[in-house]
Formats: C-alpha cells, structure tokens, sequence
C-alpha cells in the first residue's frame, strides 16, 4: 500500500489540492496528516482518501476539524494530539512533532517502523536504529521550494519518496 504523509498545509488549500492530485497519482489509498491543518475547509481536497490526522499547535478550530473528518466519511479520523497506527503490518506513530526530543524519543524506543511528524517546515528522513523519522515537508507561505514537499510511504518495502508541490501548481 501507498500511504500519502503531508504535515503544515496552514489552510492552503492550493498546496492541499496539489497533494491530493500527486497522491492520487501515486496510487495512495491513504493520508496520514501531521498537524496544522489549519481550517476545516481545506479538508474537502481529500474527499477520496482515508485520511488519519493528528492536531498541531495551530488547530484551534477542533470542533470544526472533528466535524470535517466525520464528513468525510469511512475509516477517516482525527486522532487528537497523536496517532498509533498500523498499515500492513508496519506501525506507525504520527504526531505534529513540536518537540524533536519527543520524536527522537520514539524513535529510539523502537516501538514503532515510522515516526511521522510536521511542525519543523523541513523535510527529513532519517534512520534512528530500525526506526524512520519522517518529516513531509511544509506549505507554509514562507518555507523555501526545497521543503514544499509530500512524501509516499511504501508500507510492503518501506521506502520512502519525496514529491515536490512546487512543479505541480
């Protein structure tokens, strides 16, 4: 399965639509999303995927995001402030990730394959013993082009690939 990560959207429902054409692309049938969402609205971009989302420091509309997620139907969920999740076989912590010795914290307690988080506005992937932090990038309006990217997630091989929102707008 191909898993669509995204994290700091920050309401740009441009860059929201933009992922959800690569992901569709992709062959993504599901969407973690690590926080900063910002306003419900930009939640209607992924009507046609699963979508799991944990809350970062800048979703203060909760009862707006909760209802969002509901409207979109099926397996979709908003998590609260972290999610313990699992994709064929492959185990999955998302988190908006404020804290990098959080992160670090869960990735060294190798409890889980992946430890996704946002918050950073930087891509990065980095292997912690058997363990991958992954961090999709940001579509905040000032993050350099470098870092406006999605990541694909391959839960059978367990790669990983960047996509950049810059060359698709």
């Amino acid at each position: 399965m191909h898993l669509g990560i995204i994290a700091d959207t920050h309401d740009n429902v441009e860059a929201a639509e933009a992922a959800a054409s690569v992901f569709a692309e992709e062959g993504v049938e599901v969407i973690v999303h690590c926080g900063d969402f910002v306003a419900p609205p930009l939640l209607a971009a992924f009507d046609r995927f699963e979508v799991h989302g944990v809350l970062g420091n800048n979703d203060g509309e909760r009862l707006g995001l909760a209802s969002a997620f509901a409207d979109l139907g099926g397996e979709s969920e908003l998590h609260g402030r972290f999610a313990d999740l699992t994709f064929d076989g492959l185990s999955i912590a998302a988190l908006h990730g404020e804290s990098l010795e959080e992160v670090r914290a869960l990735a060294e307690s190798e409890t889980y394959d992946v430890v996704c988080h946002g918050h950073h506005h930087e891509r990065r992937l980095e292997e912690v013993g058997r363990t991958t932090i992954l961090n999709p990038g940001a579509h905040f309006p000032t993050v350099p082009d470098q870092h406006r990217t999605v990541a694909i997630l391959n839960t059978l091989d367990e790669t990983v690939r960047f996509r950049s929102l810059v060359e698709t707008r």
